[in-house]
């Protein structure tokens, strides 16, 4: 008689707590789906909201007028959030704005910064007065060019597109306004056979 009611009370105690157990973990469940929706909505406002606008976002080549650095096709990352800190240097592949078109982006190597003196004879980049060595040039097609030297303006650069023979750039629609620049390119991530650094 005695077991009886020790057997029911140890069996509405773990009752109680199997109940109170199930509910602190339904409990937790829910809130863990909560925070999960939240922080998956934070991660996406942040990406699309901030990290996107203002710090990284992928590009994709549509034109031949990187070849070899960048083959059409090929996806890259670009850090929009460098020049904030600090200028475009020589030799930097940049995304910027169109001169002609603003609704569309272009890619490009910075030769000439805010004070130089550039010119292109026989397809040759010339300095300040130098010819320049660039070995990330199109030597399977050849540029025979001629451009008459101009001083690149404070607030500009000059941008070629490493193939030469094929590229509207600089020559075309003249200095670039650094106000322009999206960021630049420090990534190729597509195809997976070309991934590296650029």
């Amino acid at each position: 008689m005695s077991e009886k009611p020790y057997y029911e009370d140890q069996q509405f105690q773990t009752s109680s707590e199997e109940r109170g157990g199930g509910s602190r973990r339904t409990r937790k469940k829910g809130g863990g789906a909560l925070e999960y929706l939240v922080i998956l909505l934070i991660s996406f406002a942040l990406v699309f909201g901030f990290v996107r606008p203002f710090v990284m976002e992928a590009f994709w080549i549509p034109s031949g007028s990187m070849i070899p650095t960048l083959e059409i096709g090929d996806r890259v990352l670009v850090n929009k959030f460098i020049y904030r800190f600090t200028d475009p240097k020589r030799g930097d592949i940049i995304v910027f704005r169109s001169v002609e078109d603003p609704k569309e982006d272009l890619i490009k190597r910075v030769v000439g910064l805010p004070g130089d003196k550039v010119a292109v004879r026989h397809g040759k980049l010339f300095l300040n007065g130098k010819p320049q060595k660039e070995p990330y040039t199109n030597k399977k097609l050849p540029d025979r060019s001629f451009f008459a030297q101009i001083t690149v303006p404070k607030g500009h650069v000059f941008v070629m597109g490493d193939n030469r023979g094929n590229s509207a750039d600089s020559r075309v629609f003249g200095p670039l306004p650094e106000k322009n620049i999206e960021g630049e390119a420090f990534l190729r991530f597509w195809p997976p056979h070309r991934i590296g650094l650029i």
